[in-house]
């Protein structure tokens, strides 16, 4: 899974509604889940898994990730979820409460094609686990942070700052990079708190993630936003690439750049960065 694509913001849409699905289609977000656990009711799971299904197969999602969300499975609707989803080969199936390489193991062995595997980090055991979890492999592609059912299981209060998880938010950061992974940041629950919610999304970014997931289409253009390429660092990008590509800096690791050192670990950095600027000035 390419690590320069542009996912900076990742919406859910409860699938047992459908208006909600017909709007995802024109929404600016990056990536759309279609969620079948905690945005959907006992009495309705059926529906929307058989609505997420119709959904992924009537395409017309654009340039957005299609991704289902699917309960787990040592729930009553797990396995039928993981295996209608597998089978109309959405981008990513999204995984809840994986807490082990094992869990990693039996939602991947049913997926098939270019399916990937997005999986939640949303448990104690799960922190503790993430090195195992991050190097498990197989469909394996990224790990999205379940804030708020990480506070609950810790039984910690968190406000706009998440104080109390950023070391786990920090650690599931390192640990993604490590293998590299994508990494998506927890929701923020304040719909109508514009402020905090820009507050929060600076923090993400500054923290590491390649953008946030969210329970609102209000919330979009804070995230992309926030997790977009700034133009200067664009243009400082732009500047290294075309520094490195100069005859005389072929061989070198280290070159000055108006006055700074660069290295070439920069230089992977400022393409990856290039292209995902690129990606979204052609959405």
């Amino acid at each position: 899974m390419s690590l320069a694509r542009p996912r900076r913001s990742a919406l859910y849409m409860p699938a047992a509604n459908q208006r909600a699905i017909e709007k995802a289609r024109d929404l600016a977000c990056d990536v759309v889940i279609l969620d079948l656990e905690d945005a959907v009711a006992p009495e309705a799971k059926d529906l929307a898994r058989t609505q997420a299904v119709e959904a992924v197969r009537a395409g017309g999602f654009g340039r957005r990730e299609v991704v289902i969300r699917v309960n787990g499975l040592d729930t009553p609707w797990g396995h039928a979820d993981l295996e209608a989803a597998a089978a109309v080969k959405p981008d990513a199936i999204l995984a809840p409460k994986v807490s082990s390489p094992a869990d990693v193991a039996a939602y991947g062995e049913a997926l098939s094609g270019d399916t990937a595997l997005w999986v939640m980090i949303e448990t104690c055991a799960a922190i503790f686990a993430l090195p195992a979890i991050a190097a498990a492999g197989g469909r394996l592609a990224a790990l999205v942070v379940g804030t708020n059912d990480l506070a609950k299981e810790m039984r910690c209060r968190l406000d706009v700052a998440r104080a109390p998880l950023n070391a786990a938010l920090s650690l599931t950061v390192a640990a993604a990079r490590a293998e590299r992974l994508v990494v998506l940041d927890g929701v923020f629950n304040g719909i109508e708190d514009d402020a905090g919610l820009a507050a929060q999304c600076d923090q993400g970014a500054a923290f590491g993630f390649d953008g946030k997931t969210l329970i609102h289409p209000r919330q979009i253009e804070a995230a992309n936003r926030a997790f977009g390429p700034a133009a200067d660092e664009v243009v400082w990008s732009r500047t290294v690439v075309a520094a490195f590509d100069l005859p005389e800096n072929a061989p070198k690791g280290v070159i000055r750049v108006e006055g700074r050192m660069v290295e070439r670990l920069h230089l992977d950095e400022a393409r990856r960065l290039i292209a995902v600027a690129d990606a979204i000035a052609a959405a």
